[in-house]
């Protein structure tokens, strides 16, 4: 302490000299660690990429199973989801020709019976948009996919006329790309020839859905034509899509004006009829729509 109080400058400087000594080492210390953690990560990632590069890539037979497992669980899923958007299409049995006919002209005939029954008025010779094949036969390979067209059809008319709509102006169904193969595909050019050859030798990409496509105009009230958008909607046995939907008013503009009656006139007319109640008069609701849409009818594909 003597010589502390006859050095004060020197034992000074000493102490915070070695007060900066502490302070340093204990910063080395903390980031020597931090060094230490960060190098020893680094090890591990570099011994586990040399691993990774002299890892032979074939699996192994556990995990082969499980991958086999995977494999089987998915297909099993997906054969039950191709089961269960089947039961939402009509099924496409195989049908000759004429008796393809024949069963257009008993469709044509029950849905003749079924309009008259139901107060509907149809398209004058009404065929169920399929007229060129009431006198001519079709192919064979597609006599199926009209059949099962035909029954997709039946299927909408009925909801219209259960749904006792006023008439249908319109029916006009789109024929089918397999019903024309000949007249529909033009004569290619060379250099189209020359593309289609070099594409030949490629695996066609199977369709997975298909659509039948028809467009219909008819006339209802509105509360006739609310329940046919909603049973096409929720048809069940045939996914119907409404692709697109207009609805034209049969009144353009609303109801006059009407001069209401004076105090007067109601007291002289009160008296000519006690206890009469005056009918109501209803200004709105009462108008029937023209309703035109397309309609797309689904069938999924193998």
């Amino acid at each position: 302490m003597n010589w502390f109080r006859q050095n004060r400058a020197l034992g000074t400087l000493l102490i915070v000299f070695g007060s900066c000594a502490v302070f340093a080492g204990i910063l080395l210390y903390w980031r020597w660690a931090g060094w230490s953690d960060a190098r020893q990560a680094f090890d591990q990632a570099a011994t586990e990429r040399s691993r990774l590069e002299h890892l032979d890539p074939f699996p192994n037979d556990t995990n082969y199973r499980k991958l086999q497992g995977y494999l089987d669980r998915y297909n099993a899923a997906l054969d039950k989801f191709k089961d269960e958007l089947k039961k939402d299409v009509v099924p496409a049995a195989p049908l000759a020709p004429n008796e393809f006919q024949s069963r257009l002209r008993q469709a044509a005939v029950a849905t003749l019976n079924r309009a008259q029954t139901n107060n509907v008025k149809l398209p004058d010779k009404f065929e169920l948009g399929f007229d060129e094949f009431t006198t001519s036969l079709p192919d064979t390979t597609v006599a199926p996919l009209l059949g099962q067209e035909l029954s997709q059809v039946q299927m909408l008319i009925n909801i219209l006329l259960d749904a006792k709509v006023d008439s249908v102006t319109s029916f006009h169904r789109a024929p089918l790309p397999q019903e024309h193969p000949a007249s529909s595909i033009p004569t290619p050019s060379p250099a189209a020839k020359r593309t289609a050859a070099a594409t030949k030798t490629s695996t066609p990409t199977p369709t997975l859905v298909q659509r039948n496509v028809v467009d219909l105009t008819f006339k209802a009230s509105p509360a006739a034509a609310r329940k046919v958008l909603n049973e096409i909607a929720n048809s069940t046995g045939q996914l119907f899509i409404i692709r697109t939907l207009y609805v034209h008013n049969e009144k353009d503009k609303g109801p006059p004006r009407q001069r209401t009656s004076t105090p007067t006139e109601i007291q002289q007319a009160a008296p000519t009829q006690p206890g009469a109640a005056a009918p109501l008069n209803f200004i709105v609701g009462n108008e029937h729509i023209e309703v035109s849409a397309t309609i797309e009818m689904v069938r999924f594909g193998s």
